[in-house]
């Protein structure tokens, strides 16, 4: 059995294209192989999988059935807002910028502080900068800094007597190696789980679990790698 190319990726999935995921995935080919013979992102493939069944409990009409169902079900959400044109006002960019990136699951307090930082020339600000420029307590800026710093988004340096909170150029590629570790941690329990419920529908689900883990592991290890290897560039678009 062989997967042919596709035409170009298109807004949903197709029963056809969800036919050749699941042969894709019996024949053992990863994520990005299955995206790039389908003409789809490698996330949408990732996607479509976790949210049916899982790498190895897949089905492509159970599938079908499924986004049919959710579609259905499915509010549409409010677009969200475009940041501020350019030449606009900076502070009006950073409430749009924070406000995106709550959209997308940062904490509010965390989101005004990493747009602070990312927004500074130096890309650092002192605890007494935060909290002046911010308006908000000492300890609500130790809070988000501390969850920044849990997933790699930032970091302490002493500054003589003070504490500078410092956003690092290669920020992203940090976050994305904590993601990796994340990633490990799962695929790890998982497995762990699975050899403890044995041959029980739990323990079946927890493999499927651990494999689709490990699988996300792989590709995103991969990722970090690719990126890491390539030359930086400051001035590039």
């Amino acid at each position: 059995m062989s997967l042919e190319p596709n035409a170009p990726a298109r807004t949903r999935l197709t029963f056809g294209e969800r036919r050749r995921i699941a042969a894709g995935l019996a024949m053992g080919l990863s994520y990005a192989e299955i995206g790039r013979r389908l003409g789809r992102p490698r996330s949408t493939i990732i996607r479509e999988v976790a949210r049916n069944g899982g790498a190895h409990g897949y089905r492509a009409d159970r599938a079908q059935q499924a986004t049919a169902w959710r579609a259905h079900r499915r509010r549409p959400l409010p677009a969200p807002e475009p940041p501020a044109a350019s030449g606009g006002d900076p502070r009006q960019f950073e409430q749009d910028f924070a406000a995106m990136m709550v959209q997308t699951g940062v904490p509010p307090m965390m989101a005004k502080v990493l747009v602070r930082l990312f927004t500074s020339d130096p890309g650092s600000l002192t605890a007494a900068e935060l909290t002046a420029g911010l308006r908000v307590s000492p300890a609500s800026v130790s809070k988000a800094v501390r969850w920044l710093e849990e997933r790699g988004l930032a970091r302490r340096e002493r500054d003589g007597r003070r504490e500078r909170y410092v956003i690092d150029e290669h920020v992203w590629y940090q976050a994305w190696l904590v993601s990796v570790r994340s990633m490990t941690l799962w695929a790890d329990c998982a497995r762990q789980g699975a050899e403890v419920f044995g041959d029980t529908p739990a323990g079946a689900r927890l493999r499927d679990t651990g494999r689709f883990f490990e699988h996300l592991r792989r590709d995103m290890a991969q990722a970090a790698e690719h990126w890491r290897n390539l030359p930086y560039d400051r001035s590039a678009p």
